[in-house]
């Protein structure tokens, strides 16, 4: 059985002869069970206390609990998205060395073909060189053939003018 403040209360002691001054006791007994009261009280408070700091711990708890899931989630989306701009970044790298082997071939094709004109440019100037050379010499071999039919025509005006005055 346990002691609850009426218990002590409502407790009569036997009286014998050179017993406990009664009134003495009942006072005794009646601070005794205000005490326990109190203690109960107090106890009953710091029940209702923990079982509400036990609830709001439980809370806490659970929003740890979120935040490292949110936590553990946000760590995720971000490696995702460190492997997605790695990829962008491959992606794009090798797009860029594909546009630039394209470029180059471009420009190794152009100029090749600046090469061939060059050398095709050459030959034309040679060919043309080589005509002008002998339009030239063909025309100084007229000129020569003229002035020798010319000095030829001029000896025979000079016979003939030599043949007229005599």
């Amino acid at each position: 059985m346990g002691i609850t403040p009426l218990v002590v209360k409502q407790k009569e002691f036997t009286t014998r002869f050179r017993g406990f001054d009664v009134q003495e006791v009942d006072f005794f007994l009646e601070e005794v069970s205000k005490e326990l009261d109190k203690l109960n009280h107090a106890i009953q408070s710091l029940h209702e206390e923990n079982h509400r700091l036990n609830l709001e711990n439980q809370g806490y708890r659970k929003r740890e609990n979120s935040m490292k899931n949110a936590m553990i989630q946000s760590q995720k989306v971000l490696d995702q998205m460190k492997e997605n701009a790695q990829k962008s970044s491959q992606l794009t790298m090798a797009n860029a060395e594909v546009e630039a082997e394209k470029i180059l071939n471009r420009a190794h094709k152009r100029l090749s073909q600046l090469h061939s004109d060059i050398i095709e440019l050459k030959r034309q100037r040679i060919q043309l060189e080589m005509q002008i050379s002998a339009v030239l010499e063909s025309h100084s071999k007229m000129l020569e053939m003229t002035k020798e039919e010319n000095k030829a025509a001029d000896e025979t005006d000079s016979t003939l003018k030599f043949i007229k005055q005599a």
